[in-house]
């Protein structure tokens, strides 16, 4: 029997896309959102010496998988909800169904994913905190937190405060964010009522934001809410969570990890996450590392934070594609 492709998700649905031809692929890609579009786009423009077998395997099990679909429930917003819920559990749920349902009556919103962070802060920058915080609750992490990078210093706790105590959008504010989106876009909008922001959606949040800023952030949010403060760290995948990841996880993100940025990021580790680390590695390789951590000497604490934060993002990576799970208290948000 013929092994099966090592093809990965993004790769197989590039095979299928470039299968389509361009009009048919064109259309398939409207559908999809800025982060998948990237994905795809950039599987496609690196994909090569893909065998025959290996297109044949995908547009198979495309076939099988569209074969297998039905009509039932299609359409129905409570059954959609009632799904989701279900499978996924009310918090997690409520995420997804919100980008769902909630969505795609918000053309302004989702405009706002396709921008660039810069110029989604130059849309918001003037508008009160309020609507801020709840335009940064409705885009991916990753992207809310380059956009508050933008933002001015001094709004930025106050934004990220008002993220972690938003508790669903009232009817005033969502009308007042639809005048906005209406001025800039000119567009027309019926935003429902949702249940976006949250502690988690701020600790998610910074978990994406720039060591330097992230502490200043924390710190003033501190001199605010210290317990608000404290239930944010609390929910945030720090590196030492590193080592509550199984030992599968751990061999899975070595390998695409660098090992210049290892060496830097374990120079600030405690000892816990460096035993995990060595204990998956070969005698070899540990030994190789641990020679060139005693090599390395001291090194500024930005470098290490640097390090640490570029290896945070391949794990978060990786958990939202499925690859690995984060074992911390604010995994359940992350993967």
């Amino acid at each position: 029997m013929e092994p099966k492709s090592k093809l990965a998700g993004p790769d197989r649905a590039a095979v299928l896309l470039m299968s389509l031809g361009e009009e048919a692929a064109a259309e398939v890609l409207k559908h999809m959102g800025p982060k998948e579009v990237q994905r795809i786009g950039t599987s496609m423009a690196s994909l090569s010496n893909v065998s025959k077998s290996e297109v044949g395997e995908v547009l198979d099990d495309f076939v099988t998988t569209v074969e297998e679909q039905t009509a039932l429930g299609m359409g129905s917003d409570d059954y959609i909800r009632n799904v989701l819920t279900s499978a996924l559990g009310k918090d997690k749920a409520d995420g997804v169904i919100d980008r769902i349902l909630l969505g795609r009556n918000s053309k302004g919103l989702e405009s706002l994913k396709w921008m660039d962070p810069r110029a989604v802060a130059e849309v918001i920058r003037l508008e009160h905190p309020q609507i801020i915080a709840i335009v940064l609750s409705y885009l991916d992490p990753d992207h809310a937190a380059a956009v508050l990078s933008f933002l001015p210093e001094r709004a930025q706790p106050d934004v990220l405060m008002r993220i972690a105590t938003l508790d669903g959008v009232q009817p005033s504010a969502l009308q007042e964010l639809d005048e906005i989106l209406e001025r800039q876009f000119a567009g027309n909008m019926n935003v429902k009522s949702s249940s976006v922001g949250g502690v988690k959606s701020a600790a998610n949040i910074l978990n994406f934001v720039d060591s330097s800023k992230e502490g200043l952030i924390l710190d003033k949010v501190r001199e605010v809410d210290e317990q608000l403060s404290q239930k944010i760290q609390d929910l945030m995948f720090v590196f030492a969570n590193l080592a509550e990841i199984d030992d599968r996880g751990i061999q899975a993100l070595l390998r695409e990890v660098s090992t210049d940025s290892l060496v830097l990021a374990l120079k600030g580790a405690d000892d816990t996450l460096k035993e995990k680390i060595f204990k998956n590695m070969s005698k070899r390789a540990g030994e190789m590392l641990q020679d060139d951590l005693e090599a390395k000497g001291p090194v500024r604490l930005s470098e290490v934070e640097a390090a640490q934060k570029e290896i945070l993002s391949i794990a978060r990576r990786m958990a939202e594609e499925g690859e690995i799970v984060l074992g911390n208290k604010g995994a359940e948000q992350m993967v």
